[in-house]
């Protein structure tokens, strides 16, 4: 099953990379400097939302670490095919990113030293990724993820998924 995951604000999804000076925490790239989603992301989102949601087996499905791979397979989330080679010939995938920047606040109203962050971010897009053996069970926990990533519960990752026929 094919679905599109739209994020409706910034997102970060982090490489466990930085940049130095620039950034504390950069989002996952591909060799042609386009975010995408893994899909072990998506596959640990889902199971997540599927124990949530009381489904049963979970182990059948996703799998045990280190013992078995389960029965679904999740792809990337990636941008649409002819989006991304436009994206990439136009050379404008710095037009993708932005930064966050924020600080530690003590109990007086005042920045803690050493406390400041940069994140990257991505502007708001659509991704598209395929389940396969997905079910309604399956669609049902996928539909129920209503953030990804990092500073989840500070606004951002907002996003809305839907099934592609």
């Amino acid at each position: 099953m094919r679905y599109k995951i739209t994020f409706l604000d910034y997102w970060h999804l982090s490489s466990g990379l930085s940049a130095g000076a620039r950034f504390d925490s950069m989002v996952v790239k591909d060799n042609e400097y386009i975010p995408y989603i893994p899909g072990r992301t998506i596959k640990g989102l889902i199971r997540e939302q599927y124990e949530k949601l009381g489904f049963v087996d979970i182990d059948k499905l996703f799998g045990v670490e280190g013992i078995d791979e389960g029965e679904l397979y999740f792809s990337n989330a990636t941008l649409d095919r002819d989006e991304k080679d436009m994206i990439v010939s136009k050379q404008l995938q710095n037009y993708l990113y932005d930064t966050i920047a924020s600080t530690a606040i003590n109990d007086k109203g005042i920045a803690v030293q050493d406390s400041l962050r940069e994140i990257e971010v991505v502007v708001p897009l659509s991704l598209y990724t395929e389940i396969v053996g997905a079910n309604k069970d399956i669609t049902d926990a996928f539909r129920a993820v209503k953030r990804m990533g990092l500073n989840r519960n500070r606004g951002l990752g907002r996003c809305k998924i839907e099934v592609i026929k």
